[in-house]
């Protein structure tokens, strides 16, 4: 292989703006050409190519497992000739879900919605590269470099300290730092198989509490399958429609659309891009983004945003960590008797859903938390909580520290300040917050 010559920096050419040039031979020397819809950057060793059709470039190739693929940059117009040698086809997994998301982007670009259909991802091993003399177009000028820029953002996360500050910081990263205008940052929940908005930027309305099905669009693939996801162009299967709002439903989310809470998504982008905040293995949420302009995510600034989010990740599991070390709180305080009509609170057990004067408010592990919020303010005065005693709290049942208790705390502080509610969470200290109310209470138990 040419030592000028890497994959690391052809990556320009695999993004699959233009079809590539694929040669193959059978058992008995007879050539065959066609092109393929993406030739997708694997490793600096392997590449990917997407199988679509039955044809006699799958025949040869698993007869004569050689191939030479032809490479295109888009914006010089250089060529290059790549030497290829078949390794295997993947079917399922995080490299096919993410060729297969990127192959429906070019398939709506290219008018082939519905046509494209990935079979699976052959990986091949590149052997050699080598550049095609020609007529070439001058590079395009510097983009903004984005190593100082990931340094930077790097620097203010490690100034956070709590999992506000946190939440906050990333998504004022991507802007600043990255000039991504639209990002959503959403917590996992495991257990109910879901991700939650918990801090939002550029949209109307905030979404904050707007859950995610793992496995739909995305955020969802790239939070099961524990991989980033990129699509250039616009792709319908992709997008965050009423489509995702009706699959809450047929899984069991929600019972009716009244209890979705909207997602604050582009109606209809152009780009997309969704990395996954990992903590080692475990998955801690995931950090999303889009665009009205096609293109606008390339290999560098995925690269950059992988690498933020790991350090996101071990950070909110940090800081999660160091908020169970609070003290317990007080068992009782005073309270000032509020004034005003009586706020309506109805609780459905069943999925812990809450409605707050008959319109839905949150539900799962952040509506069981403030149910008993409610009911230890009611019955015995309370108003000053701890992180700990809700941890250890019987009634609610939570399990360990992977279920996000203090990330649902901050999920439902800023759904009852979006929603202007007579009910506040404020924070008191390190694992402390306090309960205060506006309006008197009457609690409702809905079978």
């Amino acid at each position: 292989m040419n030592a000028l010559l890497s994959l690391d920096r052809l990556r320009n050419c695999l993004e699959g703006v233009v079809p590539a040039g694929v040669a193959t031979c059978d058992d008995h020397g007879m050539p065959n050409v066609t092109y393929v819809s993406q030739v997708m950057y694997v490793d600096p060793q392997h590449v990917a190519l997407s199988y679509q059709f039955f044809n006699k470039t799958r025949a040869n190739i698993l007869a004569n497992p050689q191939a030479t693929a032809l490479v295109l940059d888009p914006d010089t117009a250089a060529r290059y000739r790549l030497r290829l040698r078949y390794l295997r086809t993947e079917t399922c997994g995080p490299l096919f879900e993410g060729m297969k998301a990127r192959l429906a982007g070019i398939a709506s670009h290219e008018g082939m919605t519905g046509v494209f259909r990935l079979r699976g991802a052959d990986i091949y091993r590149v052997l050699g590269i080598e550049a095609i003399p020609g007529r070439e177009l001058p590079a395009n000028l510097p983009a903004p470099a984005i190593l100082p820029a990931l340094r930077r953002s790097s620097d203010a996360l490690n100034g956070c300290r709590t999992l506000d500050s946190l939440f906050d910081g990333l998504l004022d990263c991507l802007l600043r730092e990255f000039g991504l205008q639209h990002a959503m940052l959403l917590i996992a929940d495991l257990a109910a198989s879901s991700l939650y908005v918990v801090a939002s930027r550029g949209y109307p309305h905030s979404g904050i509490g707007a859950e995610i099905p793992l496995g739909v669009g995305v955020i969802g693939i790239a939070a099961r399958e524990r991989v980033p996801i990129r699509i250039m162009y616009a792709a319908a299967e992709y997008a965050y429609t009423r489509a995702v709002r009706e699959e809450a439903i047929r899984s069991g989310l929600v019972r009716s659309l009244e209890e979705v809470i909207p997602l604050p998504g582009l109606p209809d982008p152009q780009s997309q891009l969704a990395i996954p905040l990992l903590c080692g293995k475990e998955l801690a949420g995931v950090l999303y983004s889009e665009s009205l302009e096609e293109c606008r995510f390339g290999y560098d600034i995925e690269d950059a945003l992988v690498t933020l989010c790991a350090q996101a990740g071990h950070a909110l599991r940090l800081l999660q960590l160091q908020g169970e070390e609070a003290l317990e709180a007080p068992v009782a305080s005073t309270r000032r008797a509020p004034q005003g009509p009586a706020l309506q609170i109805e609780y459905y057990p069943r999925d812990h859903s809450l409605f707050m004067d008959g319109d839905y408010l949150i539900k799962g592990v952040a509506g069981a938390i403030l149910w008993e919020l409610l009911h230890e303010y009611r019955d015995r005065g309370r108003t000053e909580f701890s992180n700990r005693e809700l941890r250890r709290n019987p009634r609610l049942g939570l399990p360990d520290i992977c279920d996000n208790l203090e990330a649902r705390l901050i999920l439902l502080t800023r759904r009852l300040v979006e929603r202007q509610a007579p009910v506040r969470l404020e924070k008191s200290g390190r694992g402390r917050f306090r309960l205060t109310l506006k309006r008197p209470l009457q609690l409702h138990r809905r079978s």
